[in-house]
């Protein structure tokens, strides 16, 4: 992982880390756990003084993660410097067309995108950052999804395949670092 170690301008784009995904009947399998895991990887971001964005999803009327509802709420609380941006698309840079600029005057060139859901907006995202020219890595385990039609884990381990073939970077959580 010499190549990740070589970069200069880091930034964490927390992707929909709302609390109707994280607690209550419509959390995530493992949710305790993941929630952990992110919030060891935002801590690890913020002692480095990485540039970090939290991504709200706003939903439709009567969704879980209906703008003003509980649900809808940050998991994390953004600190001073923390933008937080809302989207209505899978792809945040989709909803916030200046978010990459925004980024960039953040010294960004490199970004660690990780959250929820993967074959969603995870995935999206990341692919967002990619074409508009940044270095993309998604930490192994850094995002997850619900059971659905197959199980979280297949979706999982097939969104990070495709992230690898479209030339994201899938480090073990480990190996990632902000500086």
């Amino acid at each position: 992982m010499r190549r990740i170690m070589e970069r200069m301008g880091y930034g964490l784009i927390l992707v929909d880390v709302q609390r109707n995904m994280l607690e209550g009947q419509g959390a995530v399998v493992g949710a305790a756990g993941f929630r952990a895991l992110l919030s060891g990887l935002l801590d690890a971001a913020r002692d480095a003084d990485a540039a970090i964005i939290h991504v709200k999803n706003d939903g439709r009327s009567g969704d879980p993660d209906e703008p003003g509802t509980d649900g809808w709420e940050l998991e994390f609380t953004p600190l001073p410097g923390e933008p937080v941006v809302r989207k209505n698309a899978a792809n945040t840079f989709e909803s916030n067309p200046a978010l990459a600029d925004v980024l960039r005057a953040m010294g960004v060139d490199t970004v660690v995108v990780a959250g929820l859901q993967s074959e969603l907006c995870v995935q999206a995202t990341a692919l967002g950052a990619l074409e508009r020219g940044f270095d993309v890595i998604v930490p192994a385990g850094a995002h997850t999804t619900y059971d659905d039609v197959e199980p979280a884990a297949v979706v999982v381990e097939r969104v990070t395949l495709e992230l690898i073939a479209a030339g994201v970077e899938v480090p073990e959580l480990d190996e990632v670092s902000f500086g």
